[in-house]
């Protein structure tokens, strides 16, 4: 009973979170949309219930099975080190394969394919986050599958990750307009608004930045972080040829399946 008033509890935590955030982007937002508003956030939230649905299904159940042996056998990183630092490594790792995944879904032409649908998107606040092609959750559930193996991440660990995870996309994904000293602070240690819209820029040499979905220790490291684009400046999207014709559902789904050619042409480089 109590874990489940637990439970309860901390959905209603989370319900909250996200209707806060929802309503402080549009009362203080960070760039200007260009368009309507309710065409984008109806086949966004599709598309994220269609990915939530294969979530499900797939990458769930095999990543808590993954964690639940990683307990059993006491195997992985976590269990090498023990204790609380065992589970800090282990969040950071899962954090930093992510950041690798990520570089990996723009360089790789098969992997771009899919993760362009998430870029394609004109204008940028939480709807984003869940914009993604269904099919790009399976593809990546393998990189799921091992992420969770070597780390040796636990059932709760796991979930601590995820919700990290989750409420971190859903943060830096959003439009909310920060005082810059608190966007600045914030930056030190995770993504934020004003970071993740410069990746989201039509220029590929502001996209090739700012690929941590967490912690910003990744772009440090690898020398990838960008803080010089005023967001004014930037323009939400894919340059080039098809992007227009690809933003709406339908042709979203469809785009990735379309002859190679056509969107391997304009891959990032």
């Amino acid at each position: 009973m109590a874990s489940r008033l637990a439970k309860i509890a901390g959905l209603a935590a989370a319900g909250a979170a996200v209707g806060t955030l929802l309503l402080a982007e549009r009362a203080r937002p960070l760039r200007k949309q260009t368009r309507e508003a309710l065409p984008r956030l109806a086949r966004n939230g599709a598309m994220g219930a269609a990915c939530q649905a294969v979530i499900m299904v797939s990458e769930g159940p095999i990543t808590e099975a993954i964690a639940q042996e990683n307990k059993r056998r006491k195997r992985g990183l976590q269990h090498a080190i023990g204790g609380w630092p065992g589970r800090i490594a282990a969040v950071l790792l899962m954090d930093y394969t992510y950041y690798l995944w990520h570089v990996a879904t723009h360089k790789v032409p098969f992997l771009w394919r899919f993760h362009r649908v998430h870029h394609l998107d004109p204008d940028m606040d939480m709807s984003t986050a869940v914009r993604f092609h269904a099919a790009d959750m399976l593809i990546s559930t393998p990189m799921r599958m091992l992420q969770v193996r070597i780390s040796g991440a636990d059932p709760e660990t796991h979930n601590l990750w995820r919700g990290f995870f989750l409420g971190s996309v859903l943060f830096h994904h959003s439009n909310l307009r920060l005082p810059e000293s608190v966007d600045a602070a914030l930056a030190n240690v995770v993504t934020t608004p004003r970071l993740h819209g410069i990746h989201h820029s039509q220029r590929l040499d502001e996209m090739d930045s700012n690929w941590s979905a967490g912690f910003t220790l990744w772009d440090k490291l690898h020398g990838t972080l960008r803080t010089d684009v005023p967001q004014e400046e930037i323009t939400i999207g894919v340059d080039d040829p098809l992007a227009e014709r690809d933003i709406a559902l339908l042709p979203a789904l469809q785009a990735p399946f379309r002859e190679a050619r056509e969107t391997d042409e304009f891959a990032p480089s």
